[in-house]
């Protein structure tokens, strides 16, 4: 897939880049990606995917956008108040790299749709705001064998991995689920919602920025990957670090006990 004159002055500067260079940017015009939410994590994310060349850009989320956004949703604005957030992301991305092709899903997932939608695409970017969201795209990405990058946001604090469940490891093991770092959701009520306990504005964009750099990482294949490291992020101390999990052998998707 080759990159039009257009395209090599605006991607300059990757071009110029060891580990990225012609047949990486390629890589990133020939993709698929799929991002979960255009909210928080969600806004940056799609910015930097977009600014970084993605073929194409699938958005899902079924909300609109409220003033109580604009916070931290950088990719949409004042004007954009009542917009179905997919709208107005897809604008955003339109106007900044017209090369990008935009796909706005605007529908909730459920176990009914989440498959087929993840089929679509290449990999998949999780930036949603709840475990029944994260359970069910990790188990689609398992069962439809995508790589799956998946980031979550507290008040101060963050984490950010990624998942490549279907594959196995350099030691002949299976990669883990995510299902083998969260064998279950939190009690209910254990983590208060994003409207009840608040988020710092600033960390959405870091962690949006670095799932974006993730993606980007994947795609092109340079430097070493979050699969089986979960990165931990305070925001109070700026401390970044960094845990390694592996695979449960009693996790209901690749377990010894799994159908």
């Amino acid at each position: 897939m080759s990159l039009s004159p257009d395209e090599i002055d605006r991607y300059a500067r990757h071009l110029v880049l060891r580990d990225v260079g012609g047949p990486g940017q390629q890589k990133l015009k020939a993709a698929r990606v799929l991002v979960i939410g255009a909210g928080g994590l969600g806004a940056p994310l799609i910015q930097y995917l977009a600014a970084a060349g993605i073929g194409t850009l699938g958005i899902v989320d079924d909300d609109a956008v409220s003033l109580s956004n604009l916070q931290r949703q950088v990719i949409h604005g004042t004007p954009d108040l009542g917009r179905p957030k997919v709208e107005s992301a897809a604008e955003a991305v339109r106007r900044l790299n017209p090369h990008v092709a935009v796909e706005a899903h605007a529908t909730r997932l459920t176990p009914g749709n989440v498959r087929e939608l993840v089929g679509r695409y290449d990999i998949v970017a999780d930036g949603s705001d709840n475990f029944d969201t994260r359970y069910a795209v990790s188990d689609a990405c398992f069962f439809e064998k995508k790589p799956l990058v998946t980031a979550a946001l507290g008040q101060f604090d963050a984490s950010l991995t990624t998942i490549r469940a279907h594959e196995t490891g350099p030691d002949g093991r299976p990669n883990p689920t995510y299902r083998c770092l969260f064998p279950s959701p939190p009690p209910l009520g254990a983590i208060p919602a994003c409207a009840e306990a608040g988020v710092l504005g600033a960390l959405a964009g870091v962690m949006g920025s670095l799932m974006a750099m993730e993606v980007i990482r994947e795609i092109v294949g340079f430097g070493e990957s979050l699969v089986g490291r979960l990165l931990m992020v305070d925001a109070r101390s700026m401390r970044f670090d960094t845990f390694r999990y592996g695979w449960d052998e009693g996790n209901p998707l690749s377990g010894t006990g799994a159908p």
